[in-house]
């Protein structure tokens, strides 16, 4: 993830991946439990995250859920590949969800990653 001209590293959790022949899946604990021994980043309430891949190809179907350590989440809006911080100060825990959705067959997946990181609004 990109914030300012800063890039931090996410944390990858649960991923599946399909090719011609096999599948190979991994399952993971949730991002609160993953992130439980990790700085969160610090940002300013309404800061612009942008996510950055070099993966090819790249994903054509994303999903971000924010959480808290209590265990409210709620769906983040994300567009350009970037959401806004929340406006309020607390620590946050997000989930980017990915998906290699295939460009012929409606609704099939060829691959998905979710990663995790947690944010700091000060």
């Amino acid at each position: 993830m990109v914030i300012g001209e800063r890039v931090y590293p996410t944390k990858l959790g649960t991923y599946c991946w399909t090719s011609t022949n096999q599948s190979i899946c991994v399952d993971t604990a949730g991002p609160v439990e993953l992130l439980k021994d990790v700085a969160p980043v610090s940002v300013q309430p309404g800061e612009v995250v942008k996510f950055a891949m070099n993966v090819e190809p790249k994903p054509n179907k994303y999903h971000v859920t924010q959480m808290t350590a209590e265990g409210s989440s709620i769906d983040v809006a994300v567009k350009e590949n970037s959401f806004h911080a929340p406006a309020q100060k607390g620590t946050y825990y997000y989930s980017y969800g990915v998906w290699w959705m295939d460009e012929l067959i409606e609704n099939q997946s060829n691959g998905d990653a979710f990663y995790c990181f947690v944010l700091q609004v000060i």
